[in-house]
């Protein structure tokens, strides 16, 4: 099947349903960022530290699957070129409302993560890229494109799930309160659900997801040469799983491109 074209329908399905993250941002918060007081997520609930950013004004950003009129309105607001390049239509539609509404300089375009050939080499100094990369099946192309599309001395901050999440069936915990190790790591809803619950979640049209090993999230960012110089650990802002109550199930990095 075409997983990017199920996943690009999946998010539209979301996005017109109102999804958290398919809900723009208020006038307000556009006003406030234009003020210099602004703050964004890379992860549900910690906001990203502005020693990441630096001075943002001015500076060419690729806000990377982020769309939802959330994060790239802001940061556009705040002063950078922002392009958001998401693979969802009704999520960059949601970008575009907020810019229009609040006359933003905002460029969206519509696309693979893991294919930025629209983009030249060294075309941006920073990319924001929020937990994404679970509806991709190779994560490493799309760090090995940041580092591409990157500047010398450019930083790519990017969320990632904790794998330990996907080791879990999570409609079962639900239903038993217990939490037990199902799947081996790295996981794919291709390859590790039967039959009937795959095919209910592509007739539901819910987002095919990927578990990537931190091999995977954190050591392919090295090996595409990027310096992990920032980190920091999340968890939800509710018990939304169980195994949020014992460990942080998102990380983020600041990645530099030396």
């Amino acid at each position: 099947m075409d997983i990017l074209e199920h996943n690009r329908q999946s998010w539209n399905k979301a996005s017109k349903e109102g999804n958290r993250w398919s809900v723009p941002v208020d006038d307000n918060t556009i006003s406030e960022a234009k003020k210099g007081n602004w703050e964004v997520i890379l992860t549900p609930v910690k906001s990203v530290p502005k020693s990441w950013f630096g001075d943002i004004k001015e500076k060419d950003l690729l806000c990377l699957a982020s769309g939802g009129g959330q994060q790239a309105p802001i940061l556009s607001a705040a002063g950078a070129n922002v392009i958001s390049f998401d693979n969802s239509d009704e999520q960059l539609s949601s970008d575009r409302l907020v810019a229009e509404r609040n006359s933003l300089s905002l460029k969206t375009i519509q696309g693979d993560m893991a294919d930025l050939s629209v983009f030249d080499d060294s075309a941006f100094d920073l990319i924001f890229h929020p937990v994404s990369n679970v509806f991709v099946p190779d994560v490493s192309i799309v760090w090995k494109e940041c580092f591409r599309v990157l500047r010398k001395g450019g930083s790519l901050l990017a969320g990632v799930m904790n794998p330990a999440f996907f080791l879990f069936d999570h409609e079962e915990i639900e239903k038993t309160g217990k939490l037990e190790v199902k799947y081996q790591l790295p996981y794919s809803d291709l390859s590790r659900l039967d039959e009937s619950r795959l095919q209910k979640l592509i007739s539901d049209r819910v987002p095919l997801e990927f578990g990537h090993t931190l091999d995977q999230q954190i050591g392919g960012q090295i090996e595409a040469g990027f310096v992990i110089t920032g980190f920091y650990e999340d968890g939800w802002s509710d018990d939304a799983t169980l195994l949020n109550r014992f460990s942080p199930m998102f990380i983020s990095t600041r990645a530099t491109k030396p």
